[in-house]
């Protein structure tokens, strides 16, 4: 298929990224249709504008939508994507679960390399900033009759970011969900579906209340298995051990935490990918034997956990608040080979040039 590329007529030349995330967008977008029968067609690069919709399209009542998120990172003048194909291959099955057209990964990857290097100058190049990358694909056929849409469009815009926390790698205090659930097996859980967020929105809204930064889901059939945090996959250091919710159907497949399962092994680590209850953590508490937690995600890249907080105000603080060594040695390697400070065989394979 050709890809189409229309430019703006004066780009912007120096930008900044925002201290809220995401607030700023590139001057380009990519923008590609689907209509059965037809298949994927008319693919183009051309300015950031507002999209046109039917009130009648499909997204807006039945909320057939999924997205992925990736980072772009300056290196000396180049550009480099993080495992770009892992997010469209996800993207693909985010998809099917959801009766939505499966998109060509080299395609998109070649696209949005093209995307990114047409709009190089919202590429940050401070310490620890990105270009955050949104890709999503939504129903646009109008009808309000609930049916599989016929049509869609597939988007990619981009943002330049700062750390999804303020405080960067500074330990952020984590809410303990037990009232609602974010997900079930058999359900959307695994998918990056967006009703799975706008589910999750009164956990996070709760969290604040409680002076948090993210709710922790537990699973939705006995409410003690831990899942997910909001935006990142959990992990606990117990008593030497390094332990993260197992992917059982309702947990995100995050594209972070098997690079940082990877980093581990690699390291020597075993990691134990299994349930884990949130009475095992206060019982590790109890036992001094809960070294460390962090959270994993694209957008928080790696988070350390101070303190979690429950619904009647009960707290456990986590390694007193500071950010542990392992913590800290992941974060370290993770964001080198992102940023291209470490160049080593893992390079090869997890990390695209522009």
């Amino acid at each position: 298929m050709e890809l189409k590329i229309t430019r703006l007529d004066n780009p912007t030349q120096d930008v900044e990224a925002p201290d809220h995330f995401g607030t700023v967008m590139g001057d380009h977008m990519f923008v590609m249709h689907y209509k059965d029968g037809i298949g994927w067609h008319d693919a183009e690069i051309k300015p950031y504008e507002n999209l046109s919709l039917s009130p009648a399209a499909q997204i807006l009542h039945y909320g057939q939508a999924i997205f992925e998120g990736m980072k772009a990172y300056e290196n000396n003048g180049e550009i480099q994507l993080f495992r770009p194909n892992e997010n469209f291959e996800r993207l693909n099955r985010s998809a099917k679960r959801i009766a939505m057209p499966t998109v060509d990964v080299d395609f998109m990857v070649d696209a949005l390399k093209q995307l990114v290097d047409i709009d190089r100058a919202f590429v940050p190049t401070e310490e620890g900033q990105a270009l955050y990358i949104r890709p999503f694909m939504i129903a646009t056929e109008p009808q309000v009759g609930l049916d599989v849409s016929h049509e869609y469009q597939m988007i990619i815009i981009t943002s330049p970011v700062k750390s999804y926390f303020s405080g960067g790698l500074k330990p952020i205090d984590i809410y303990v969900e037990q009232q609602y659930v974010r997900a079930v097996r058999g359900g959307t859980g695994f998918a990056k579906v967006a009703g799975n967020y706008a589910g999750s929105l009164i956990g996070q809204q709760k969290a604040a209340d409680k002076g948090c930064s993210q709710a922790m889901w537990l699973d939705g059939v006995e409410r003690k298995y831990i899942e997910e945090v909001g935006s990142m996959n959990i992990f606990f250091k117990i008593d030497g051990k390094i332990i993260t919710p197992k992917l059982n159907g309702s947990v995100l497949p995050g594209i972070t935490r098997k690079s940082v399962i990877e980093i581990l092994q690699d390291q020597g680590y075993t990691v134990e990918e299994r349930p884990i209850s949130i009475d095992e953590v206060i019982e590790a508490h109890e036992k001094d034997t809960l070294e460390e937690i962090f959270g994993t995600g694209t957008a928080v890249v790696i988070a350390s956990v101070g303190k979690l907080v429950f619904e009647d105000d009960k707290e456990i603080i986590v390694n007193d608040k500071q950010t542990g060594e392992l913590t800290q040695d992941i974060y370290d390697t993770l964001t080198g080979i992102q940023f291209g400070d470490i160049n080593d065989e893992r390079c090869h394979h997890w990390i695209e040039k522009i």
